[in-house]
């Protein structure tokens, strides 16, 4: 208990502090369920989390920063960025690629998030069949226009088959909710089946989850390795898919080192 005031803070909160021994997905679920605990990490820790806009910049930022790669000569103009992932941090993808310039493919398995972003201006258009998003982006990228799509699909499906039809991809990332296992949905799994499957078998759920994400990280590393820049967006995708069995889940870069530290360097933000 706190004796408090009037200038006195009415919260205080701490995010998803379990050390040693409680630090076990286990034990966080438990309390999550008492409503003890939630998730949180940096700008989306509990009550700080704003939503996309504030992240916005600072994945704005990051792709200028990868603009700014000698070989993209500071635009992404002429480019094409695909990820995974739409929702709350992910959605902001979109419009940083644009904003930069740059034609972005962007894949989530559920059609509502993409339709979000579509009707509040972060996502230009969306669709369900692969065919047509590659033509749009593939198009907008030789035309050097700005562009966003969103393709309902999983990314552990898509990317191997945009790699094995050669799409031109320039650069790779990923902000699926892959830090929490039971929140990325594994192939073969429909998005009706989703929380259900995930509730009744937890730990089949996350060996199934562990397992597209090595598929969907061996992509990207094969992707790094026709040429592509390829970096990991913090959402804990490389570890798990080392878990998985992928051993070079870690031969691509986190964003922080690749693009960010160069701006704490400068003494510049947003980020907390």
């Amino acid at each position: 208990m706190f004796r408090t005031h009037e200038w006195a803070p009415r919260v205080l909160i701490a995010n998803s502090n379990l050390v040693g021994d409680w630090a076990t997905w286990p034990e966080f679920r438990r309390l999550e369920a008492l409503g003890l605990t939630m998730y949180g990490q940096m700008t989306a820790g509990s009550w700080i989390y704003i939503g996309s806009q504030g992240i916005l910049q600072g994945t704005y930022e990051t792709f200028g920063a990868v603009a700014r790669k000698q070989r993209f000569g500071g635009t992404l103009a002429g480019t094409l960025t695909l990820t995974g992932g739409c929702g709350g941090m992910g959605g902001a993808q979109p419009l940083a690629v644009t904003l930069n310039g740059g034609a972005a493919l962007i894949v989530d398995v559920d059609h509502a998030r993409l339709q979000r972003r579509a009707d509040r201006g972060y996502l230009d258009e969306l669709t369900d069949d692969l065919d047509e998003a590659i033509g749009r982006v593939t198009a907008a990228k030789e035309e050097r226009r700005a562009l966003s799509v969103g393709l309902v699909g999983n990314a552990a499906t898509v990317f191997p088959e945009l790699l094995r039809r050669g799409v031109p991809i320039d650069i790779v990332t990923d902000q699926t909710s892959a830090h929490d296992l039971l929140n990325y949905l594994p192939e073969g799994v429909t998005v009706a089946e989703w929380h259900e499957r995930a509730a009744a078998g937890p730990e089949a759920f996350t060996l199934a989850a562990r397992a597209s994400m090595a598929k969907q990280v061996q992509t990207m590393v094969e992707f790094q390795d026709a040429g592509a820049e390829v970096f990991d967006y913090g959402n804990s995708i490389r570890t798990e898919a080392q878990l998985g069995g992928y051993e070079r889940a870690f031969d691509f870069p986190g964003f922080v080192p690749a693009y960010i530290r160069p701006l704490f360097a400068e003494g510049k933000g947003p980020f907390r």
